[in-house]
């Protein structure tokens, strides 16, 4: 079983991916962090053909 990581990995990680990607946004619409989460869930189980 894999540990999980420290909260110091975590922002490291973090500051990674915001230095690689500055500009990203979420393009997912949602006006609650719950409702981003169920539109995540449900955006993995689409399939574009």
């Amino acid at each position: 079983m894999e540990k999980m990581l420290s909260k110091e990995e975590i922002k490291e990680v973090i500051n990674i991916l915001l230095k690689t990607y500055p500009d990203a946004t979420v393009e997912l619409e949602h006006s609650s962090t719950f409702e981003l989460l169920i539109a995540t869930i449900l955006s993995a189980q689409c399939t574009d053909v």
